[in-house]
Order: structure tokens, then sequence, then C-alpha cells
């Protein structure tokens, strides 16, 4: 409870903040709150991604009080919407990058995600992402385009590429995570208002996602294909979900993407928003072969394995909410362009 208290402590904070040094702040609580969580289960392989977390993340909080301090020696500015010197804005952007784990950045990600358990995996994927998207997003209009363009493609081509051989349903979910990272980074310098609400539905989808798996203590592909009898419906709802990640009409999924290449063409950037676009395909593999392993592999079936009893309990209201809408939000997309 205390670690979860400070979790939520450390990202309103930087989040709230005007200052550098509180927004540091909140990032150093937020790291050191989930540390305990990763490594809470003494397993060797989780204290190897407690140590790889920390030292990344030590890494990128010293770099972004590097980058506010330099701003400050430069501008005499500690206001973090008056980052404008542009080394400042260049050691900002990796710094944040490192953070969220957006490619070259990315090699720590899947390894603590594999390391961590499922619902301290949820927590890595979604509320640790939320500060640095946070700062991003008010120090969007002075950060370089050309520089978030290639980071995002970068990211989009290698989590899906990367994803694709992956066993470890936690692993596929963390590239799924940098391929996703890629469409908020491409679209903050022009739309941040538009990041923003790709981040809440990606949060939205990933939460049912993780929230399934541990309702039918799933981690593996192999897990995967035995689970559908522990509660047939659960699985189906994931397959869906699955695909709403994936980005494919008429899912939730469609709605952020469907706008940031919208906007993307907008800004005279049809090769980028081409480009991107395709190498979302790549991710779609795996999703597919994840939805593939949930629902189709049903009996009859010529290879023989033991199936597992139905857990009695029903699933959680909380996951029922979520999943329905990580499936039916899209026709909210007419009031989307209203709100921004």
């Amino acid at each position: 409870l205390i670690f979860i208290a400070s979790l939520l402590l450390g990202t309103t904070i930087t989040i709230s903040s005007h200052h550098w040094v509180m927004a540091w702040t909140g990032l150093e609580i937020n790291t050191l709150a989930i540390l305990p969580l990763i490594s809470k289960s003494h397993h060797p392989r989780a204290v190897e991604a407690a140590t790889k977390y920390f030292l990344t993340q030590a890494a990128a909080s010293a770099l972004v009080l590097f980058s506010s301090m330099t701003n400050a020696w430069q501008t005499g500015q500690w206001d973090i919407t008056q980052l404008t010197h542009p080394t400042s804005c260049l050691i900002l952007t990796s710094a944040l990058a490192i953070k969220l784990g957006l490619v070259p950045f990315h090699f720590w990600f899947p390894e603590v995600l594999q390391g961590s358990p499922l619902t301290t995996g949820l927590l890595l994927s979604t509320v640790m992402k939320l500060p640095p998207i946070a700062l991003l997003y008010m120090t969007a209009p002075s950060l370089n385009p050309t520089l978030l363009t290639t980071l995002a493609i970068l990211s989009t081509a290698l989590g899906g590429w990367m994803g694709l051989n992956q066993t470890q349903i936690r692993k596929i979910l963390a590239f799924s995570s940098i391929s996703h990272l890629g469409w908020m980074a491409i679209i903050i310098a022009y739309s941040p208002k538009l990041t923003l609400l790709n981040f809440y539905l990606y949060a939205m989808m990933t939460t049912t996602v993780f929230l399934t798996l541990n309702t039918t203590k799933t981690l593996k592909l192999s897990t995967l294909m035995t689970a559908w009898a522990k509660t047939p419906p659960l699985n189906a709802m994931l397959l869906l979900t699955l695909l709403s990640l994936a980005g494919l009409p008429p899912l939730t999924g469609f709605l952020p993407k469907w706008l940031i290449i919208q906007e993307l063409t907008k800004q005279d950037m049809t090769p980028a928003a081409t480009l991107i676009s395709l190498l979302s395909l790549l991710s779609l593999f795996f999703y597919l072969r994840l939805a593939y392993c949930t629902t189709i592999t049903l009996p009859p079936h010529t290879t023989n394995h033991m199936k597992q009893w139905r857990t009695g309990k029903p699933a959680n209201i909380t996951i029922a909410i979520l999943t329905t809408m990580s499936v039916m939000l899209l026709p909210l997309s007419p009031m989307i362009p209203t709100l921004i």
C-alpha cells in the first residue's frame, strides 16, 4: 500500500509541477517506489530486473537534471514550459526516451517486464509511462520534430520486429508497448493532445490484457493455448482486446491511429505516416499470433494436452468494464476533435 501510494504521489508531483527540480523529485519517488514491487518475489530474475530498472532510470533522471540545469544556466529559467535551449532539448528528449523505453534506449524494458510479476508489469507499462509523457507534453513546442520522428519510426519498426519470435507474453507486451510509444512520439510535436489520447487508450487496453492474463494466470504462449478452459467468455473478449491493441477497425485501438495519420497528412508528413502504418503491420502479426493462441486453438485438437479446470470465480467487474471500453469506444470519435 505504501509503495502504491508513493507511486501515485510521485506521478502526481511530476504531472503538476512547474519547476524542473520538482518534476525530477517526482520521477525519483516513482522509481524508488516501484523497485520493491519488481523484486518482491526474490527470484534471481526479479532482482536482476530491479537492478536493470534502477540503473537505467537513475541515468535518465541524471540526464533530466542535467538538461534542466543546462537550460537554467543558459536562460535563467527553471520553468518546465520555458525549455528553449537546443542542447538541453536534445538531452531531455534522450532522457525521456530512456525513461519510456523508446528505441535506441529500449533494451531494458522487455527484460524488466519479463522479470516482474504481471501486476507490476501492468504498473510499469502504464502508470510509469505517464510522468515522462506529461513532461514531453509540457515541453512539446520546443522539442526537435526530426529527432522525435526518427525515434518514433525506429521504435515502431523494432517494437514490431523484435516481438515476432517471442514466446513469453510479457516480452511480447513490452515490444507492443515500444511500438505504441512510437505512435505517441511521432505526433507529440504537432498535436500533443493526440499523444495523450493515444496514451490513455493504450493504457486502458494494456490494463485489460494484463488483468485478463492475471485472472487466467498465463505467462507463456503454450499456457495461453490451454487457458481457454478456465473462463471461455473472458478469452473470447481477450481476442477482441488484442485486435484492438493492434489497431484494427472497428475497435477502439483504431481511433488514435486514425487521428494520428490524419494529423500527419495535414502536416505534409505523408511518407512518415505511410511508413509508420506499414510498420504497425509487424506488430499486428504478433497480436494475431496471441489471438490465435487464445481462441482459435480450441478442440477438437490433434495434440493431447492437459485441460485446465474452470476457475469458479467469474471475471471481476473492472475487467468487464475495461474490456467493453477497449472494444467499443470507436463511435466516440466524432466527439474527440471537439475536445482537442
